[in-house]
């Protein structure tokens, strides 16, 4: 968790959970791709733990794939199990981020969570929602009212019932594909050699060494995490054993880039067109492929990065008498395993190395904590007891045990020790609160995540947090922290009862209940935000529930689909806490709907909490908050990363007041004709999609409603605009009208045609291969590629799978009944052998757009009033040919 400055200058806290972000400039601040069930938890705890700041003072998208260069599937013990395809439907976000390889190994992995209050309901949540084999549930103690302030599992009735077996039906109810069971009995270290990988939130230190020395012996490794919640404060430790291989360790795509020269020198100076960025690290490992001339280095050989720059590097090798380099060339990072040797927990509480950061303004602040956490395991070793919340005598016990363990250190003993701080830490030890819980179950997800997959980089190997700066500012009185027999009083342990009380006649606005919306339901109905007589929550969202969503959206189930997302979460909520008073909305906040969230709306609120996923609708909430003053509470996620902000009146600056950086746009002319990533791929693909059955079919309509209405406004505008519409609705109605499913077919048999082969064949024919430039430069120079012609084949999937989706799409454009035997490859196949494609001769003169300032791909010298005047004579030729309706 970095805090970090965005673009901008705006301050904001990432939480990055996936290993080292090479730019944290990146932007994550805007966008949401991706959200996966750790992530999300995390990002809503980091922001719901702000609430009771905004409430006391009464004041934020890829496509990774899985880079794993021949993992191993045997990692972590995981045998050569044969889980079953994987639900796309279902996981398709998680593919995205994950990749399929790691994908089936998460579903292959048998998890252990040992001890089912808060903190550990928050882990197995994520852990299910992601669809691990099975997670078993260990606890050998009974629901108390205490814990039903941070598990959203339990309610009243389940006081007195095991945890472990209390937690079972709900948390199947996430993913029937998971295995869920119970262990309530007390837990021996043979019984972990089940599993690949042991989470223990509730255990003693002593208990804790002896599991983790066999974990860490057992061959292969058990992966075992513990990790605590106590109050304000948490802890986790990992240790996957003496040598864990990371096969991936950012998850990112692999760096390329496109070779513009290659000097012969020891070392050569490779330098790259400067398009874009090359993100080549000194130590890299780079392979070469495509170059001309200097064709010794296409052996494949993995070569040394060394003097990176922003567009040049140096390689570590002699190419002093190798050919000269003539042209063209890609390089390729080569994303190599990384081996950790991971201490057992006996070692490192001793030598615990460099913890993990969060907040750099409290860099003294993990080895205090790494001292205090020892103190209340020896203070509940000798008392059988937590300390009691306000008790003085209590929090001495805990700084001298404390004192008694830092002077038997020989080295990287606390020099000061401050008394005020370990005063908080043993006065809310006993409480697991709700935001602490998300935040940590987040967290210890995605770390079991990297244990049983080998993805990302694993926490090494403590990390302590804390959010003392949480606590209302004014002094607690210990009276103030006396339990009052209610399921809050875990959170009134450390805040008190008067914030409390607060919470609970707060009026919250929820705007989305999606991945981010359906936590922050949960933890504000745990923490008992809008629970009183004059305390409401409003969520509003207009989107319904797509199977996809069930994967992250943990409020829903699959007879939910179909539904209001809002409403459906509001009741959810309620079931976790029947005291939270809700009103659940399916309406767009815009401003065409304030006439509902009006003036009056929003000056009765006391704090906003945005759940969003575009930028538009950011900018409009946080504009509305600025307006009446009202604290934002803003969030994204993107992938395995994600971003907080929280926006204080006259405190903090505003969502809106920092943009990023806009987006580099890619000419028209190098989308079209010359691309040369996948970003121009992309872009063409959803300009044709938008055209083709977005705005064609738009026009089409247009005309003919009312046809002398269009004409006319064709004629007014008479720009080259005007005459793609018209040609667009032409082609429409006459020559590319569809009737029959076999018409969509054999569009979409010319559409790949025309795509793939026939426009390459012109491009290839205007400009050849050997074609110079007007100065006498090679024409095709980077980082223009020279393209080959596709040859259609119904053997090729990719080929049909297009055919099929372009033919189904076209169908629904026209209204067709869509057959159910277009799904199968030989029929489809055999339909697509009755298309006759006609030969294709490259025309003379033919003007192909290369100026990379152009904005548009119309010929200049055409006289757009005249060709619209034809173009209008002929859809009013076509129009009294069209069939009755």
């Amino acid at each position: 968790m970095l805090p970090c400055k965005r673009a901008g200058g705006g301050e904001a806290v990432v939480l990055e959970v996936a290993g080292p972000i090479r730019s944290p400039e990146a932007s994550i601040k805007k966008h949401k791709i991706t959200d996966l069930p750790p992530i999300a938890s995390a990002t809503t705890a980091t922001t719901a733990a702000n609430t009771g700041n905004v409430r006391s003072a009464e004041k934020s998208a890829a496509s990774n794939s899985n880079n794993s260069n021949g993992a191993d599937s045997s990692i972590m013990g995981l045998g050569n199990g044969n889980p079953s395809d994987i639900d796309e439907d279902l996981h398709s976000r998680q593919l995205a981020v994950y990749g399929r390889e790691t994908m089936r190994r998460l579903f292959a992995s048998n998890i252990l969570i040992s001890g089912m209050q808060g903190l550990g309901a928050e882990i197995a949540k994520n852990l299910i929602l992601a669809g691990v084999k099975s997670v078993t549930l260990h606890d050998e103690g009974v629901v108390e009212l205490w814990d039903l302030s941070s598990n959203f599992i339990f309610s009243e009735d389940d006081v007195g019932k095991n945890r472990a077996l209390a937690s079972i039906q709900k948390l199947q109810e996430l993913n029937n594909a998971v295995a869920i069971s119970a262990l309530t009995t007390e837990l021996t270290k043979e019984k972990l050699s089940d599993f690949q990988a042991v989470v223990f939130t509730d255990i003693s230190l002593e208990k804790a060494v002896e599991f983790d020395d066999y974990c860490h012996n057992h061959q292969p490794p058990i992966a075992f995490i513990k990790s605590e919640v106590r109050g304000l404060f948490g802890n986790i430790f990992c240790d996957f054993g003496p040598e864990f291989t990371v096969f991936d360790v950012d998850g990112e795509e692999p760096h390329t880039g496109i070779i513009a020269s290659i000097s012969n020198d020891n070392p050569p100076l490779i330098s790259c067109v400067d398009d874009e960025r090359i993100e080549f690290q000194d130590g890299d490992l780079v392979v070469f492929s495509e170059v001309h001339g200097m064709t010794e280095l296409n052996d494949g050989k993995p070569r040394k990065v060394k003097n990176a720059r922003p567009y040049s590097f140096s390689i570590d090798e002699d190419t002093t008498n190798y050919s000269a380099y003539e042209k063209g060339g890609i390089v390729t990072q080569v994303k190599q395993p990384k081996i950790i040797n991971f201490k057992p927990l006996r070692e490192a509480l001793k030598d615990p190395g460099d913890f993990l950061l969060s907040d750099f303004s409290k860099f003294d602040r993990p080895p205090v904590l790494h001292l205090a956490f020892q103190a209340l395991d020896k203070f509940i070793q000798e008392l059988g007891r937590f300390p009691v919340a306000g008790s003085e005598e209590d929090a001495q016990k805990i700084i001298s045990l404390f004192t008694n363990i830092n002077d038997n250190l020989a080295d990287e003993r606390v020099e000061e020790i401050d008394h005020k701080l370990l005063c908080h830490f043993a006065f809310g030890a006993r409480a697991v609160l709700n935001p602490m819980a998300a935040m940590f179950g987040g967290i210890v997800g995605q770390e079991v995540v990297k244990a049983c997959s080998g993805k990302f980089h694993p926490l090494l190997q403590f990390f302590y947090f804390d959010s003392v700066e949480s606590l209302p500012s004014e002094p607690l009185d210990p009276r103030d922290l006396q339990p009052l027999n209610s399921r809050y009083d875990a959170q009134i342990s450390v805040f008190g009862s008067k914030l409390q009380k607060k919470l609970e006649e707060a009026k919250v606005f929820v705007v989305g209940s999606g991945a981010l919306g359906c936590e922050f339901l949960k933890n504000l109905a745990l923490m008992g935000v809008s629970c009183g007589n004059q305390g409401k929550l409003t969520i509003t969202d207009d989107d319904v529930i797509e199977k996809s969503n069930l994967s992250r959206q943990f409020l829903f189930r699959d007879w939910n689909i179909g539904q209001a997302k809002s409403t459906v979460a509001a009741s959810a909520a309620a079931l976790i806490n029947p005291h939270l008073n809700t009103e659940a909305l399916q309406i767009r906040a815009n401003p065409e709907t304030e006439n509902v969230f009006n003036d009056t709306f929003w000056e009765n609120l006391n704090v906003v909490v945005n759940a969003l996923d575009n930028v538009n609708a950011r900018l409009y909430i946080d504009q509305r908050c600025l307006y009446f003053q009202k604290p934002l509470l803003e969030s994204g996620t993107l992938g395995a990363k994600c971003n907080t902000q929280m926006v204080i009146p006259h405190l903090t600056e505003n969502y809106g007041a920092s943009r990023d950086p806009p987006e580099k746009q890619a000419p028209m002319c190098t989308v079209h004709s010359f691309p040369h990533n996948i970003d121009h791929c992309l872009t063409w693909a959803r300009s044709e999609f938008e055209g083709l059955l977005e705005k064609t079919p738009a026009e089409v309509n247009a005309y003919l409603t009312s046809p002398t209405e269009y004409a006319s406004a064709m004629k007014n505008a008479g720009d080259a605009q005007a005459r793609d519409n018209l040609d667009r609705v032409l082609e429409c109605l006459d020559k590319e009208r569809c009737e029959t499913f076999q018409d969509c077919i054999t569009w979409a048999r010319l559409r790949f045609e025309d795509y793939f082969a026939d426009r390459v064949k012109q491009l290839t024919f205007t400009f050849p291969e050997n074609a110079t430039t007007s100065n006498g430069t090679p024409f095709w120079s980077a980082p223009k590629r020279f393209p080959r012609p596709l040859q259609f084949s119904v053997d090729d999937l990719s080929h049909l799978q297009f055919l099929m989706a372009a033919s189904i799409l076209r169908a629904e454009t026209y209204g067709i009944p869509i057959p159910d035997w277009v799904k199968s490859p030989v029929k489809l196949a055999d339909a697509v052998n009755k298309v006759i494609v006609p030969d294709f001769q490259p025309k003379e003169n033919v003007k192909i757009e290369t100026d990379e300032k152009a904005t548009s791909m119309s010929t200049g010298s055409i006289d757009d009033a005249v060709v619209i005047n034809e173009l209008l004579q002929k859809l009013e030729k076509c129009q009294k040919q069209l069939p009755t309706g």
